[in-house]
């Protein structure tokens, strides 16, 4: 019997939409492409940094031979000083989305930014407030010169319901919290809701021991060093991108910026975003968490996890049957 689909739909003729999620390094790309391609699917990325043109090594970025061989959506699709919310996101999610099932193809939602997925999955109603580079610009120094925790509880004042869900190290998510607070006048907490995506949903989760994870992520990082990471962030710099541009805030970029601006050695920029990939592990593990019933976790190092997840998919979309999914792993 087939796993449910357990994202409540708006409909039960509702297309469908598979999801694959898990921590950055665990596999993520290479099991997309293999789904997507036993189930003439495509792949929509649910990655913040994939979306920025000449950011590829630092991202992870899909080669283009894996394009060619899958069609990826909702990559390359601004340059690295554009403004991108995750409204923006969700409304590009929904059309590619739309787009694929339109053509008879499967649509496969894959990555580890756990905000742009479940933005998508539940059917969260995002405030439309546009970004104010000045306010931004103040609650950034006010976090530098007052502390990330002074920052939040500001924001615990004002929106409880928001900093109880929001991490206070987490100072982009706060600000965004209190610039939406002043700009409308509202919590961004009265803002949010969900309702029920316009899809039938899967969502399988890839998870690795911890130790095994860890060193994935240590080869990758060297990986990123040999491919020329360092010369890549300094060609953006060159290039007129500034690194205080929100694009350059992500994993690698920020430390190397560090390099580059001569506040730290290469060795420590390097063990910095080992330090870094580390804790972003972490909160994923806030937004996938391993008891989460909604995901159907499976085992990334399983030698049978190639055929594990294509059955699994198949059998989903082949009819209503479906069993409860199983524990977490």
């Amino acid at each position: 019997m087939a796993p449910c689909g357990i994202i409540p739909a708006m409909t039960s003729q509702a297309p469908p939409l598979i999801v694959l999620v898990g921590p950055t390094a665990v596999g993520k790309s290479a099991r997309a492409l293999e789904l997507a391609a036993a189930l003439a699917g495509e792949i929509v990325s649910a990655d913040s940094r994939l979306v920025y043109r000449g950011m590829d090594i630092g991202t992870d970025k899909p080669s283009p031979a894996e394009q060619a061989r899958v069609p990826h959506h909702l990559i390359d699709v601004l340059a690295p000083d554009q403004a991108f919310s995750l409204v923006d996101y969700q409304a590009l999610a929904h059309a590619a989305i739309a787009d694929i099932g339109a053509r008879g193809r499967v649509p496969l939602l894959v990555g580890g930014t756990g905000q742009y997925v479940w933005a998508v999955v539940e059917g969260w109603a995002v405030p439309r407030v546009g970004p104010d580079p000045v306010l931004r610009a103040r609650l950034f120094a006010e976090a530098e010169t007052q502390g990330a925790t002074a920052l939040h509880a500001r924001l615990a004042q004002v929106d409880p319901a928001a900093a109880a869900r929001i991490d206070a190290r987490n100072v982009r998510r706060v600000v965004r919290a209190l610039e939406v607070y002043e700009l409308s006048g509202r919590p961004i907490s009265d803002w949010q809701h969900k309702q029920a995506p316009p899809y039938r949903t899967l969502v399988l989760g890839l998870a690795r021991p911890r130790p095994d994870l860890y060193a994935r992520i240590d080869a990758r990082i060297q990986h990123m060093v040999e491919q020329g990471l360092f010369d890549e962030v300094r060609d953006l710099v060159e290039r007129g991108y500034s690194l205080d541009l929100p694009a350059m805030s992500g994993l690698g970029y920020r430390q190397v910026g560090l390099y580059l601006r001569g506040q730290v050695t290469r060795d420590e920029a390097i063990a910095l975003i080992r330090r870094e990939t580390r804790n972003l592990v972490r909160r994923q593990r806030n937004w996938f968490k391993p008891d989460d019933p909604r995901i159907l976790w499976q085992p990334a190092d399983a030698p049978t996890i190639h055929d594990d997840l294509i059955t699994l998919a198949q059998d989903w979309l082949a009819g209503p049957a479906c069993a409860p999914p199983s524990g977490p792993v």
